[in-house]
């Protein structure tokens, strides 16, 4: 598989082939690199793609995949992962880990009690305007979003380090059960990160995706289905998804469709609860051994040491049968030990393997579909190499377990692969997602019945497994006046069951809408009929839900004449244009939009409703249609009836009066145009759940990350001088200590910068420990100036001898064309006389000047010491190369210039005219002879074409060029 594609700089051709992936980039400039990041609740994973280079995993400041997502503060120091995680077994309570499940929670929700009980030693306060969680650190307060905020920016540095570019896009991998309050509590946070996210893809639907993509031969257009099973740190979801070769409609190019049917989780089973559990038992272990009065749960340094031992110890057991657990000093200072095994870890673990196979069941209950017409069960996440988890999950689905992915970075590298599809400076080979609604969605609004009395109606607008991103409309038809309706998450106990607490807030939004009945009063007329209030509805790529717009559909019935009479020239001069050029005939009749509410334009904005949901959500409209058309029905009767019984006036002419009945019935005929007029209507739009981070309290949010940065550069300033300082003083004093460098100085030079390194060494072990890095770039300026002289002799005696050979070789090489030059003269070779004696002469006089020069300036060096300053510099030596290539390149391109002179041809001598021939043929052969003496001459040597030129006569392809420009274009990279 090879792709081709044209380089701006020099129009080359280059052919990049790649196993998988083929990657086109063209012009840098329009070009930019794009990540992916799997934040995960215990690891954090960067995926990047540049142009020039294909997919790849990030490495992080330790040149490691994955890294751990903790951040830890202390003394106005800002670390992250392995450090973090360091500081945090020292400074529990400084040191914040597991934090993706409380985004977008109020501190009341179950998920953050479940967090208090694992980690009791956190602070954890309410905002005291969005009552979402702040962690509270001695004086200085965090909120949730700019503790991943800072994450994220982490993560921005990794992949820029990585790809040499600056990354502002991105997509992110979050859990399917991520409501709208997270999904868009993540986006804040992104936004914080000076990140743009160019989609919220979900974990299960990431890895489906890179699944497909590396097996993309393998789909057809039969359905091929597949159950994705994870258990994370956090949580554990399983995902039924089918893998089929479908014919887009539009554009008849078949592309291959990953869709989700099904899908079951488990939010609260993971390797974290594990990983608590199997602490709390170290911890009731150490207790029992009675080596300290105080309870080792009561502290937060103990606690953390046998959080950190417990995860340890839990990747171990899955490989081994038992293992010690130990810890110096745990507690007052008494040391643990006590040996684990496998057996004890998977009794503490009972009930968690019970639920295991809860997930894979539901995700097929959803699905439809039965175990026996799945193809694979592909397990990803880190926890999934748990052995008892592999055990249960074979012996349920009674087949072997799918081990061919990276459970690491399986989802990175599908997420990586959307962002690339995504930006704007990528062309990837098209692999269409179609992700699945987790929590319906409904509208709820009130509506006055026939007998007065309000009821409260409900409209579901994206149902359970629902694809998305869609589009859904509804129209409200029986409110003249202002209103409101409600926005909600629908059937949550069929969902959750009874976890419903943990989602938040059930509403999602408050919609208001205003001036109804003033736009009605000021658009209805008698030709003029309102067909309700449609409110359209999005559902993004991102799963998050938005309100489009609001506007008053209006149906106007036009009649020819009213037609004519509004229509203006111009207009009717454009419309006569463009029925020429679209081929529409003046007497084909106008098409009549049928005076339906919504039922048509419904059908233009969303997707086509299946199942109950979509019967619900179009009921109202239908029986609208059909009154309607029984009410039209019976006008165009009354008018025919009214058309029957018209009498002509008496005093008539009967022949007028028969014409005027035929044109009364030809009019009769003729339908009024109806014209779709729309009016908006304002909205204000009020958000249900968590307040999100926005306005004041954003900017607020971010001067303190800004002020963070600031430190952390100052930081990295001073500590960058620092180093700077030392390394140059040590390699001052190790230099001079070298019989290479010592002989290049003076002893006065020696002396100077012995004692400067030795001041400056003392100071820095004295007085200098807290300077700024102002102060250490100003040092290291100072002790630069005295010793560079010294460095820069060591480096002339270093570099000369190369820089004379180089001259050597080009002078060789310029006698040697002196040689050849000479025999291209026009007193030695008249036939090519190329170059001019004077030429000649002056290229010799310039070599035979290098060599003297060559010569007397090299021995003028030798006398000198090293010490000594020097006389022949490199420059000195380069810039003579210059001046004698100068000489040689314009000979060379004079020689590549020059052609031969061409000799006219003598005219052939005429032929004596035969008694045989003809008058005519005479004449014609007289006429012949007289124009060959103007002929073109024939040429002596024919010079070579150069490349670029075309054969006269050649046929051209027009459509080639713009072929490579406009399928090949350079501003796109092919995945």
């Amino acid at each position: 598989m090879g792709t081709r594609h044209w380089l701006p700089s020099d129009g080359r051709m280059l052919l990049i082939v790649l196993p998988m992936v083929v990657a086109l980039f063209g012009t840098l400039a329009n070009s930019a690199a794009v990540m992916s990041v799997d934040l995960g609740s215990e690891w954090m994973k960067v995926g990047v793609v540049s142009p020039g280079v294909p997919m790849e995993i990030a490495l992080n400041k330790e040149s490691k995949r994955k890294t751990p997502t903790t951040i830890a503060f202390r003394n106005g120091d800002r670390v992250f992962g392995e450090d973090a995680q360091t500081l945090g077994v020292r400074f529990p309570s400084n040191s914040f880990g597991y934090l993706t499940d409380l985004l977008g929670k109020t501190v009341d929700n179950p998920m953050v009690d479940l967090y208090r009980k694992r980690f009791p030693y956190y602070d954890i306060v309410a905002d005291p305007v969005r009552r979402t969680v702040v962690f509270r650190s001695g004086e200085e307060q965090y909120t949730i979003e700019e503790l991943i905020a800072q994450l994220l920016q982490v993560a921005k540095s990794y992949a820029e380090d990585s790809t040499g570019q600056l990354i502002t896009e991105c997509v992110l991998i979050v859990p399917g059960f991520y409501g709208q309050a997270e999904r868009t509590a993540l986006v804040a946070a992104a936004r914080l990160a000076n990140l743009k996210v160019l989609q919220l893809i979900n974990d299960y639907t990431a890895v489906a995706l890179n699944y497909g993509i590396f097996r993309r031969k393998e789909i057809n257009e039969t359905a091929q289905y597949f159950l994705f099973y994870d258990m994370g740190a956090y949580k554990t979801s399983a995902a039924v998804v089918s893998y089929q070769l479908v014919k887009d409609k539009a554009t008849r190019e078949t592309h291959p469709v990953v869709q989700v049917l099904g899908v079951g989780y488990d939010r609260t089973l993971g390797g974290l609860e594990m990983q608590v559990r199997l602490r709390d038992y170290l911890g009731r272990e150490f207790n029992k051994m009675g080596k300290t009065k105080t309870d080792v749960f009561t502290n937060p340094r103990a606690m953390a040491k046998l959080f950190k031992e417990a995860g340890r110890l839990k990747n171990v057991l899955s490989a081994n049968t038992e293992h010690y657990a130990q810890i110096e000093g745990l507690l007052d200072e008494q040391d643990f030990r006590l040996l684990v095994k496998r057996e004890q870890f998977e009794e503490l673990c009972k009930d968690l393997y019970e639920r295991v196979t809860a997930p894979l069941d539901k995700a097929l209950a959803v699905s439809g579909l039965a175990l026996d017409v799945i193809n694979q069960v592909v397990l990803f996440g880190g926890n999934t190499r748990v052995p008892k988890v592999q055990d249960i999950l074979r012996t349920h689905i009674g087949q072997e377990l799918a081990k061919n992915l990276n459970a690491d970075e399986a989802a990175c590298m599908g997420a990586v692969y959307r962002a690339a599809d995504l930006a704007t400076g990528f062309k990837v080979k098209k692999f269409i997602t179609k992700d699945a609604v987790l929590f319906p969605i409904q509208v709820v609004f009130d509506r006055e019945g026939e007998s007065g009395a309000t009821r409260q109606v409900r409209r579901t607008l994206f149902g359970s497994m629902n694809s998305y991103p869609q589009k859904k409309v509804i129209t409200f038809n029986k409110h003249t006046d202002d209103f409101e309706f409600t926005v909600q998450y629908a059937e949550l106990d069929a969902v959750l069951k009874g976890d419903t607490e943990t989602l938040g807030s059930p509403d999602l939004a408050r919609v208001r809408l205003s001036e109804v009945a003033k736009r009605l009063k000021a658009s209805v007329a008698d030709n003029v009929e309102s067909k309700g209030i449609k409110a359209h509805f999005l559902l993004d790529d991102s799963g998050i839900f938005s309100l489009a717009n609001v506007e008053l559909v209006l149906e106007k019935t036009v009649t020819k004449e009213e037609e004519d009479e509004d229509e203006s020239t111009f207009q009717k001069i454009g419309n006569t244009i463009s029925k020429l050029f679209s081929g529409d005939s003046a007497d084909k009749p106008a098409e009549e939009k049928p005076p339906t509410e919504g039922g048509a334009e419904a059908k233009e904005e969303e997707e086509p409703a299946s199942g109950k949901e979509g019967k619900e959500s179009a009921e109202e409209e239908q029986q609208q249609q059909q009154q309607e058309g029984k009410k039209q029905s019976a006008k165009d009767k009354e008018a025919d009836d009214g058309a029957k019984d018209a009498k002509p006036e008496a005093g008539e002419p009967t022949d007028k009066k028969a014409a005027d009945e035929g044109t009364e019935a030809k009019n009769a005929t003729v339908k009024p145009k109806i014209v779709t007029l729309k009016e908006p209507i304002p909205s204000k739009v009020e958000l249900a759940y968590v307040v999100p981070l926005d306005g004041e309290l954003f900017d607020a949010s971010a001067k303190r990350l800004s002020a963070l940065d600031e430190v952390d550069k100052a930081k990295k300033r001073r500590e960058t001088a620092l180093n700077a300082l030392e390394s140059y003083v040590i390699d001052a004093q190790v230099k001079l200590d070298e019989q290479e460098y010592a002989s290049c100085a003076t002893e006065t030079e020696i002396e100077t910068i012995r004692k400067r390194c030795g001041e400056i060494s003392e100071w820095l072990y004295e007085d200098g420990s807290d300077a700024d890095a102002e102060t250490y770039e100003t040092k290291l300026e100072e002790l630069r100036g005295v010793a560079n002289e010294v460095y820069a002799r060591h480096w002339e005696h270093q570099e000369r001898p190369i820089a004379l050979n180089a001259l050597k070789q080009m002078i060789n090489g310029s006698e040697g064309f002196l040689r050849s030059a000479r025999n291209l003269t026009k007193d030695t070779n008249p036939e090519k006389d190329v170059f001019t004696a004077v030429e000649i002469e002056t290229l010799e006089k310039a070599i035979r000047i290098t060599v003297e020069w060559r010569d007397t300036e090299v021995a003028e060096q030798e006398k000198l010491a090293r010490n000594a300053p020097v006389r022949l510099t490199v420059k000195d030596i380069t810039d003579r190369m210059g001046l004698l290539d100068r000489e040689v390149k314009y000979l060379v391109n004079k020689l590549k210039l020059w052609r031969p002179k061409v000799k006219p041809t003598p005219p052939p001598k005429p032929e004596k005219t035969t008694a045989g021939k003809k008058e005519g043929e005479q004449k014609e052969e007289a006429s012949s002879s007289e124009e060959q003496p103007g002929s073109e001459p024939v040429l002596e040597q024919t010079p070579e074409k150069d490349a670029d030129e075309t054969e006269e006569g050649a046929a051209i392809d027009p459509t080639a060029t713009q072929q490579d420009r406009t399928g090949e274009s350079g501003d796109h990279t092919e995945l």
